[in-house]
């Protein structure tokens, strides 16, 4: 941070030893050792909480693009569906049948349709039926 040499630590050393004096010399170091560590402790905690802030930053762009890739392939992907869709009601149902009438059912088959056996013929309008 500063540039300081050795010569001019003694300098300062010196000069702290004569105006302080040799009996308070050792507390205020040790005051200004404490101090000293607590100014770095300080701009350590600085430096971090800005990395944690540009960290954190980092990850709410990022979760926002997942989101916004996230919407835009549920857009592609609700908009392929609706196609497929309409595609496929265009191959069962095409636009020009949709308005026409079905057939009517075939409500009775013919005889010997289903097998080679001849048809049962009905019963005779004289006949009798007995009831017990």
């Amino acid at each position: 941070m500063f540039d300081i040499g050795f010569s001019e630590l003694m300098v300062i050393a010196v000069v702290a030893l004569i105006v302080i004096g040799p009996e308070r010399l050792p507390r205020v170091a040790r005051t200004a050792g404490i101090l000293l560590g607590r100014l770095r402790r300080y701009a350590a905690d600085v430096k971090a909480d800005i990395s944690r802030e540009m960290q954190l930053d980092e990850l709410r762009k990022m979760q926002q693009d997942v989101a916004d890739r996230i919407a835009s392939a549920e857009s592609t992907v609700r908009q392929e569906l609706h196609d497929v869709e309409t595609s496929v009601g265009n191959v069962i149902a095409p636009p020009e049948l949709e308005n026409a009438v079905p057939p009517a059912p075939a409500l009775c088959v013919p005889p010997g349709t289903f097998s080679d056996a001849p048809a049962a013929s009905p019963p005779a309008a004289d006949t009798e039926v007995r009831r017990p």
